[in-house]
């Protein structure tokens, strides 16, 4: 009983500044878009009614998916091979992968801008080379959104790994060789089921970040490319459209958690392992 009580207590602060600063805001938030004179629904209706709108959101949840299969592609091969790198080298690795967080979103968001400009590093290699004569107009457009999102989400998805990949004993590998399944069979029957509860992880990590993300789809998509997060600066901070701003929060909030759940469910039908 007394350790019972001292687990309450030591917990009751934190889930009272969890409550307070991230719980009720988020629900004063959307209780606000209910409270409309025009209607208990209006301000959802109003945004499903807009077809710029809802494209806003079909772009946005294309780029977050996108942004999530090739992380999670790119982090699962990069994690295995530094799981299975001896001694020092994983260290100099796992430090090379984690080296880019410690430089800010917008900085390194401000990098894609040289590297992909009309002026920047990859067309003035492309005119060098002969590929072309003139500059490829390659920023603002979805895909230079979705390449720097990958570069920001990578490095999470590789540390979420890496710990998962660490811990499946080679034994099991060799096990499986030693019983003639193929590299394939291996992968695909004893590596990949043990590393689905790290790639689930990892990946609501991604599709969140990239789902609400603002300061690399505004650097790098403008007006053109624009998503849910700068659609709502725009209704709130230019427009002034607290309701609208609210609505386009709460719509995010609901969408990201059912693709959260789906992705679970999903990954879990895949291998009963990870439930």
């Amino acid at each position: 009983m007394l350790k019972r009580l001292a687990g309450w207590g030591l917990s009751t602060p934190a889930t009272l500044l969890v409550v307070i600063f991230l719980v009720l805001p988020v629900a004063a938030t959307i209780i606000a878009t209910f409270l409309e004179p025009k209607g208990l629904f209006a301000p959802y209706q109003a945004f499903f009614a807009s077809g710029f709108r809802r494209s806003v959101l079909w772009r946005t949840l294309e780029i977050s998916l996108v942004t999530t299969f090739v992380s999670v592609l790119i982090g699962f091969l990069t994690a295995y091979v530094v799981s299975r790198t001896p001694g020092r080298l994983k260290s100099l690795l796992i430090i090379a992968a984690v080296f880019p967080l410690l430089t800010g979103v917008v900085v390194r968001s401000f990098a894609w801008l040289i590297i992909l400009g009309k002026n920047g590093i990859l067309n003035n290699f492309l005119i060098s080379i002969g590929v072309t004569d003139e500059p490829f107009s390659m920023l603002y457009t979805q895909w230079s959104v979705i390449i720097a999102m990958v570069y920001l989400f990578v490095p999470l998805m590789i540390l979420t790994l890496v710990g998962v990949l660490e811990n499946i004993p080679d034994d099991l590998i060799q096990a499986s060789a030693s019983l003639g399944a193929t590299p394939a069979a291996t992968f695909r029957q004893v590596i990949f089921p043990l590393a689905v509860p790290g790639i689930i992880v990892g990946a609501v990590l991604v599709f969140t970040g990239s789902f609400t993300s603002y300061a690399t789809p505004q650097l790098l998509g403008g007006e053109s490319q624009m998503v849910m997060g700068t659609l709502m600066y725009q209704r709130a901070m230019v427009a002034f459209d607290w309701v609208g701003a609210s609505t386009i929060a709460a719509i995010m909030v609901v969408v990201t958690v059912v693709v959260v759940l789906l992705m679970t469910r999903v990954a879990r039908r895949l291998n009963p392992m990870a439930t």
